[in-house]
């Protein structure tokens, strides 16, 4: 028998298969979808099986080495998934295999799967005449008569002795079992009853519940999105068949993961990066074992290897994360399509504020239009409150307008809680001299270093890169450095001293980074021990707390001034999924929105939480401007250690795009917006078509060209969420 191998290299040289010969001690257990070592050159190498045959045309085979699977790792379905990604995104196929795998399956992991065992005792004899044990021991084996089998420490925890006393004498039996890591015990809760509006929703998706169909639901923050995805995986449940759902932040998780398991018990898997090693490979194993029928994760979970799938849901379908910035660059919602379309099984989009494209495709009838244009409960939207910045500051150096503090004051008397947004971390944005003007800069990337006063150290929130607080300007030696712009551990350090007898809890990158922070944060604000949670853009979407009635956003205008043909729509997204959080409980919302832009038409339909209304205006700005959804973009990118060389290669691309591409508009060559990161240099080409036959050809030549060119680097990025 002869296997046809996928080995680990992601080169386009050898992104294809090799024939290897089965030895007639393997075949029994060599199958499509298990990985095997091969040799490969003078090295062994790891890589998929796809395909079996009897023979092969070449005459001198080698011979697999040994097997790595005792399972199948890759379906079916999902080594079809993999080459419908090649061809979309042009990657290499082993990257787009081994992006679905946890990595202590991935190649370069080895055979160190980190399977995690634990002592379980168990009684020898069911019937046990307890008369002849003393208090301890009795207690152990009733125990075991009632639980059938229990972990050796929690055993232990009771009487060490008696336990040691038990397995000499050959009552009990001691053995290794595997054990996964993740064991949380949640208490069931009932089901809410559904309001009329969202069993319509609910209706409506299970009538095609065993066909392929896009839907796109549009709901209103606290509309109850959340409830129509668990009774839509409930009925997909009873027919025997599983569920994905994708969420955008690690943030969201802890919440999310909890009202799943409250509904249905251990039959939900997490996926997500916060995750040990050891607990990703537990649950894939769990789901790869068919013990779990629901999987909720970010992006990646998209991957899990459920089958029947009979329902995907993406929550926050507008968030950036969905589309992965490295190879294979895919769109977690272009593969939930794609399975959807091979389970032939509904795919529910779920956002207050859509991307343009994806509300533009449910016009057009692509997508099928779902709404929930009202808060459960018919509980009213928060009113929001406008404070122009340019005026309070002429009065104020506070970060908070009088209008803000006046509102905090008066909710916390009231003992409900605030939630204050500002989409920066660190203490300050830069370090300048108030002498020459000199701009402390990372010394690997075209970007200031930020300050982070706990620490005391200047950070690139790029390259990691940091250096000690200085007071001396290194170009004018003057001691005249000072901290320019505000970050959350300023905006923290102001809030302690107007509120000093609050509760203030922070939660941004830098207090999140332990394992585990997310979900004390979360847990922490929720019991009540805080009153105020100041954070960046992960706390603007999806979190629940009923007792939050102010949101306040100390300035909007920091999405505004990025150079993105999004930055509008994601700014309205922000604003409008930040202030979606007040007023979820039974008490009236209330939104403080600080800016010096009032009067921009983002911020203007934010108030009015109006999605159609910005949706409209931005369509047009977009159909004139010739940008997505009018027209697809395509972001080809060169980096180089060396400036001149990027910038030389970028231009012959250029040249190369403009003899081959007929229908197209290309943007640039430009240096990137980051035109240096980590010591490399980057220029890029947006490329605007509308149906363009040569692109796929082209750019797969360009990538082949200089593939084996170790000075230059090119990234093909189709449809990217961003161009910076």
């Amino acid at each position: 028998m002869v296997a046809n191998v996928l080995v680990e290299l992601a080169n386009k040289k050898v992104d294809r298969t090799f024939d290897y010969l089965v030895p007639s001690s393997l075949t029994p257990m060599v199958k499509v979808g298990i990985r095997v070592m091969v040799p490969f050159g003078n090295r062994s190498l790891e890589g998929f099986v796809l395909a079996l045959k009897e023979e092969s045309e070449i005459k001198e085979l080698k011979e697999i080495i040994e097997i790595i699977d005792n399972e199948v790792v890759l379906n079916e379905e999902l080594l079809a998934l993999g080459k419908r990604i090649q061809e979309e995104t042009l990657s290499p196929l082993i990257s787009c295999y081994q992006v679905m795998l946890p990595k202590a399956l991935k190649a370069k992991k080895g055979h160190h799967l980190g399977i995690k065992y634990e002592s379980v005792i168990s009684l020898t004899h069911e019937v046990v005449d307890l008369s002849c044990y003393n208090a301890p021991q009795k207690e152990i084996i009733l125990k075991l008569q009632q639980e059938k089998e229990c972990l050796k420490k929690e055993l232990a925890s009771i009487s060490t002795s008696s336990l040691s006393t038990l397995l000499k004498k050959g009552i009990l039996k001691e053995e290794k079992k595997e054990y996964y890591r993740l064991q949380k015990e949640v208490e069931k809760k009932e089901k809410y009853p559904l309001t009329l509006e969202q069993q319509k929703v609910v209706d409506e998706v299970l009538t095609s519940k065993n066909t392929y169909t896009p839907y796109l639901l549009h709901g209103v923050t606290g509309s109850g999105k959340t409830e129509v995805y668990m009774e839509i995986i409930e009925a997909v449940l009873k027919e025997g068949k599983k569920s994905i759902v994708l969420v955008p932040e690690i943030s969201l998780t802890p919440q999310m993961v909890n009202r799943f398991q409250a509904r249905f018990g251990s039959i939900v898997a997490i996926l997500h990066s916060r995750l040990s090693e050891g607990e990703k490979y537990d649950e894939w194993r769990k789901i790869a074992r068919g013990e779990v029928s629901i999987v909720i994760g970010a992006r990646s979970a998209i991957f899990a290897p459920l089958s029947p799938l009979g329902a995907i849901i993406i929550d926050e379908e507008h968030t950036q994360s969905y589309h992965q910035e490295n190879s294979p660059r895919y769109s977690a919602i272009d593969v939930a399509l794609m399975r959807g379309e091979t389970n032939n099984c509904p795919v529910i989009l779920g956002s207050a504020t859509p991307t343009l494209e994806s509300y533009a495709r449910a016009e057009r009838g692509v997508y099928h239009l779902l709404e929930l244009p009202h808060r459960v409960l018919n509980r009213p939207l928060p009113k929001v409150t406008i404070v122009d910045l340019k005026e309070t500051r002429k009065r104020t150096n506070s970060y908070f307008s009088t209008t803000l503090l006046d509102k905090i004051r008066l909710r916390l008397e009231k003992k409900e809680q605030v939630m204050l947004l500002l989409n920066r971390r660190g203490y300050s944005s830069y370090l300048s001299c108030s002498n020459c003007g000199h701009v402390v800069k990372c010394p690997h990337c075209d970007i200031s270093l930020t300050y982070h006063k706990n620490s005391n150290t200047l950070r690139c929130h790029y390259c990691g890169y940091g250096e000690k607080y200085i007071t001396i300007c290194p170009s004018c030696g003057e001691e005249s450095m000072y901290s320019v712009g505000f970050g959350t551990e300023k905006v923290e350090e102001e809030l302690k001293k107007c509120f000093p007898q609050t509760g203030i809890v922070r939660m941004d990158y830098d207090t999140t980074s332990r394992k585990g922070s997310h979900e004390k944060i979360i847990e922490d604000f929720a019991s009540g021990k805080y009153q105020i949670l100041l954070g960046t853009q992960m706390i603007a979407k999806g979190l629940d707390f009923p007792n939050v009635t102010l949101v306040g956003v100390i300035n909007a205008d920091t999405g505004l001034n990025i150079p993105d043909f999004r930055s509008s729509e994601n700014t309205f997204q922000l604003l409008d999924q930040v202030s979606g959080r007040s007023g979820r409980g039974t008490s009236l919302g209330e939104v403080v929105i600080q800016t010096y832009n009032p009067d921009h038409y983002a911020i203007r339909y934010a108030k009015e939480h109006d999605y159609l209304g910005f949706y409209k205006e931005e369509m047009n700005i977009r159909k004139q401007l010739k940008y997505s959804p009018y027209y697809y973009m395509t972001l080809v990118k060169v980096s180089s250690a060396i400036d001149s060389i990027a910038k030389k290669e970028i231009e012959k691309i250029y040249r190369s795009l403009e003899r081959n591409l007929s229908s197209s508009i290309l943007l640039g060559p430009n240096p990137s917006p980051l035109y240096r990161i980590n010591n490399t240099y980057y220029y890029q080409i947006i490329i605007k078509y509308k149906k363009e036959e040569n692109l796929y050809p082209i750019l797969e030549k360009v990538l082949n060209y200089y593939e084996s060119n170790n000075q230059i680097k090119i990234i093909v990025d189709f449809n990217p969420r961003s161009f910076i």
